[in-house]
């Protein structure tokens, strides 16, 4: 049960840091490619 619990405490860390990192991210690219025409998704 324990090995369960700690599986999702995991998960839900490494989603954090990964929501963090790419909001991190596109925040970042949009500020240093704000002209740029191509559909990169970062509008």
């Amino acid at each position: 049960m324990w090995e369960l619990q700690n599986i999702l405490v995991y998960l839900i860390v490494l989603a954090a840091l990964a929501y963090l990192v790419k909001k991190f991210f596109l925040k970042k690219k949009r500020n240093s490619h704000s002209g740029c025409d191509t559909n990169c998704g970062c509008h």
